[in-house]
């Protein structure tokens, strides 16, 4: 099978050579995403800087995640490096270069979101991975957590029943207890619709999701053992291990090997019968311009004793080369087993690239390429294997590219194509926005987009226009959008008209408590329907 594109780049950006610059890192963490930004708010930004890379932690390393592309004296406007979701709250980490004394909060404010998701959705969230190393007299106990309490309500013509729905969160970290390289991490939460409390006592994991419940121990800066449920970031395709996880350094090498089981496919509970086990090899380089980082691992997945998966999986990432960001990754299935008859295979299975270049500080551009098959595990999906091994290969492309001719507007354009051999047709997106972030005399900011899209099943366009601002030196933030969508459904050439409002407000209330509330209000003729999100946050 011929190597996949991004091979070439790969060896070149092996042999890439590192710029020195002086740099120290700062902490901050995630306020507001929207399709196209993620913002990040720190103590100070004084020696951040247009272009530069935020990190994010991995396993006891930084992982390269966002570039900033504009900046005020506390908050940054930033571009994702890869496709990875981010959630609010999440910690980022910033180097600070070329120190300058810090300027009034008040002189500049952070750029406004104008442009929120339609809904909040329950995203997994990714705590920093516990800092365990280091010798007995560096460590240092360090506890931090949140309680989340939310509310969701979604509600279509008076005639039709509404749902009400809500969720609670508890996340906690305590890191280094006692000064010792003893560490433990937990998330989890419930959730649950108010008048189906009868699911939740059919079965409690209807309702309860532990995506994090671990202990993890430290012996020295080289070897650590992890039991109980928790994400390898080495191993990111693999998802939760229930199980034991060893990992040992030396010096830029890693080396790890695992024990344990799927969490259960239908319900995320434990399940004893999906054992799984592997082992993993990784390599971490650090320049004085950025880090590159490599892992191969191979993992054997299984359903009551019969080999489920079988796969090897390589990720590549690399911020070697003065603005430039590569991040690829593959998987190749080492087995399959199709009429009851098992072989040993190599078949590509996975394959995924993103490149990002700065031509100049102002313009950026971006491309990815994916070609992805559908996920097989041949015990568990036995009922319908002949369905999933049917369909091709999903491939697709996406361009971006983000524009600052003057200061405070910000121009940008994404375009997406995605084909499968058995489609119809193609489908198609692009997406163009215009952000002015510094409307005088009310200090907010404005963002007018427009979408077009082609599927299979229908045509449309969406026109957009949003307003925000922030208050009270950035602890109250409020924002006003609304969208136009004009589409037509394929099979009955049928045009659909819908106006869609949406208002949502964030409010820092004391220190480390916060409330968000946010309204989508779609009307459509004669029909509407309508959204309403409430979440309080309390950090410690």
């Amino acid at each position: 099978m011929k190597a996949s594109p991004y091979i070439i780049i790969l060896f070149l950006l092996f042999l890439a050579e590192a710029n020195s610059a002086g740099q120290e890192p700062i902490q901050g963490e995630v306020t507001y995403i929207t399709s196209q930004h993620v913002y990040v708010r720190f103590s100070s930004t004084n020696g951040l800087s247009e272009g530069d890379t935020l990190y994010m932690k991995g396993n006891q390393e930084e992982l390269p995640a966002l570039v900033i592309l504009s900046h005020s004296s506390t908050s940054c406007v930033c571009e994702p490096l890869t496709d990875r979701e981010f959630s609010l709250k999440e910690q980022v980490i910033g180097r600070q270069k070329n120190l300058i004394p810090d300027e009034p909060a008040s002189a500049k404010e952070a750029a406004p979101v104008t442009n929120k998701e339609n809904m909040p959705a329950e995203i997994i969230e990714d705590e920093e991975d516990a800092e365990t190393t280091g010798t007995a007299e560096s460590r240092k106990q360090d506890i931090f957590g949140r309680v989340t309490l939310a509310y969701y309500s979604f509600l279509k013509n008076p005639e039709s029943e509404g749902r009400q729905h809500m969720r609670y969160a508890f996340s906690l970290s305590a890191r280094n207890i006692a000064g010792s390289g003893l560490t433990f991490e937990n998330y989890m939460t419930f959730s649950h619709t108010l008048d189906q409390w009868d699911e939740i006592q059919e079965d409690i994991f209807n309702g309860l999701k532990i995506y994090r419940l671990s202990a993890s121990y430290a012996f020295n800066e080289s070897i650590k053992l992890t039991a109980g449920r928790r994400i390898n970031p080495r191993l990111s395709s693999v998802g939760a291990i229930d199980g034991v996880q060893y990992e040992m350094k030396f010096g830029s090498l890693s080396s790890g090997i695992f024990a344990g089981s799927r969490p259960d496919y239908q319900d995320y509970s434990f399940n004893s019968g999906l054992f799984q086990y592997g082992a993993y090899l990784a390599h971490d380089f650090k320049g004085a311009a950025g880090i590159m980082q490599n892992t191969l691992a191979y993992i054997e997945q299984m359903n009551h004793g019969s080999t489920d998966r079988r796969f090897m999986y390589f990720q590549h990432s690399n911020t070697l080369v003065s603005n430039l960001w590569f991040f690829g990754s593959v998987e190749a299935d080492l087995y399959e087993n199709v009429e009851g008859e098992g072989q040993t295979v190599f078949n590509l299975y996975n394959t995924y690239a993103n490149i990002r270049y700065r031509v100049i500080p102002s313009l950026t551009l971006s491309l990815s390429y994916s070609a992805r098959n559908n996920l097989i595990y041949y015990v568990s999906y036995k009922d319908f294997l002949d369905r999933l091994l049917d369909q091709g290969i999903l491939q697709g492309w996406r361009f971006r590219v983000n524009y600052r001719p003057i200061p405070y507007l910000y121009l940008g354009a994404h375009a997406a194509y995605r084909y499968r051999k058995e489609d119809p047709h193609p489908a198609k997106n692009a997406n163009f926005y215009a952000t002015y972030t510094r409307i005088p005399h009310i200090g907010a900011s404005v963002t007018a987009t427009l979408t077009w899209m082609q599927s299979s099943y229908l045509d449309g366009m969406i026109y957009g226009l949003g307003i925000g601002r922030d208050f009270l030196q950035g602890k109250l933030h409020a924002d006003l959008k609304y969208n136009y969508v004009d589409q037509a459904l394929r099979n009955n050439e049928i045009d659909v008209g819908q106006h869609v409002g949406e208002a949502g407000l964030s409010w820092n209330m004391y220190r480390k408590l916060s409330l968000s509330t946010y309204f989508e209000g779609i009307y459509n003729n004669s029909l509407w329907s309508n959204r309403i999100f409430i979440s309080l946050n309390q950090r410690f």
